[in-house]
């Protein structure tokens, strides 16, 4: 969780400080109104090779593991991937056009489907390759589901705002950090299978 997320981390963390930047501006694509207009250093794919190798670089250390580090750095470099699926014209290569983009955010009835089927088939994944470990297991499992589906739930559905303030960052960073605590005690609630 922590890795697939770090890009945004990182990106409303910098929107925050000032360092990159957007605006919402309605009716810019069907189903967000976000114009990501200035985002060179966490989502252009150089950038994104740079957090990649950066949070490797903690994993191996962390874990003295350099398949932990080599599937951490994957795990970062396929959220711009999957961000140049969605995305309107705005993920670079280096931080200057050309600006990129498949654009799904244009068409939701495509692109819903696909994000819930990656966040939940991921999650699936995970839980088919583990087994609980403790009796907290399905509560962790259940409150994760349901809070992530609520947080994509207000994404797509609850109100809108054009304004730009440090609340907008904040919200966004908070959301990111609960799921992530969340994904933690979900881990710790399992183990992988011994052989």
């Amino acid at each position: 969780m922590v890795a697939a997320q770090l890009i945004d981390f990182g990106f409303f963390g910098f929107v925050l400080l000032g360092v990159e930047h957007l605006r919402l501006v309605p009716g810019i694509i069907a189903s967000n109104w976000l114009d990501l207009y200035d985002m060179p250093y966490t989502h252009s794919l150089l950038g994104t090779g740079v957090w990649a190798a950066g949070f490797a670089a903690l994993i191996g250390l962390i874990f003295r593991s350099h398949q932990a580090a080599l599937i951490a750095a994957l795990v970062v470099v396929s959220h711009w991937l999957v961000d140049y699926l969605v995305h309107r014209p705005d993920l670079t290569l280096a931080g200057s056009p050309p600006k990129l983009e498949l654009g799904l955010w244009n068409t939701p009835l495509i692109e819903r489907p696909l994000e819930l089927g990656m966040a939940f088939g991921a999650l699936a994944f995970y839980i088919a390759r583990t087994r609980p470990a403790s009796t907290r297991a399905g509560w962790a499992l259940g409150v994760f589901v349901v809070v992530l589906a609520l947080v994509q739930a207000v994404d797509w559905f609850g109100p809108r705002t054009t304004v730009v303030d440090a609340s907008l960052p904040l919200t966004a960073l908070t959301a990111y950090s609960v799921l992530t605590a969340l994904a933690v005690w979900l881990q710790s609630t399992r183990v992988k299978p011994t052989a």
